[in-house]
C-alpha cells in the first residue's frame, strides 16, 4: 500500500510503528518531514507538496495515537482523565 502527504492517518500509523520510542512533541518539522519521506510505502503524487499545516496535522495525529495507545492508565482505576480536545 502506498500513501502520500494527504493520507494523514496512514502516515501517523506508519510513524508510530517505525518510531515507537520517539516523542512526537520533540520532533522538529524538518526532521518530521524526513522521517515521513523515509517511511516504507510513502510515495507522494507528482506535484503533491507538503506544508506546515500538513506537518502540524501529522504531529497532532501522532500525539493522539500515542494518547489512545493502551497503557497502565487504561485500567478501570478511577482517577483524573483530561478531555482530549482533538476528538
Amino acid at each position: 500500500m502506498t500513501f502520500g502527504w494527504t493520507d494523514i492517518d496512514d502516515i501517523v500509523l506508519a510513524l508510530d510503528e517505525a518510531h515507537p520510542d520517539t516523542d512526537p512533541l520533540a520532533v522538529r518539522f524538518t526532521v518530521l518531514r524526513e522521517m515521513i519521506e523515509a517511511l516504507p510505502g510513502f510515495a507522494p503524487e507528482p506535484g503533491q507538496n507538503v506544508n506546515e499545516q500538513i506537518l502540524e496535522a501529522v504531529q497532532a495525529g501522532w500525539i493522539e495515537e500515542r494518547e489512545d495507545a493502551p497503557g497502565p492508565a487504561d485500567d478501570d482505576t478511577p482517577g483524573y482523565r483530561p478531555n482530549n480536545p482533538f476528538r
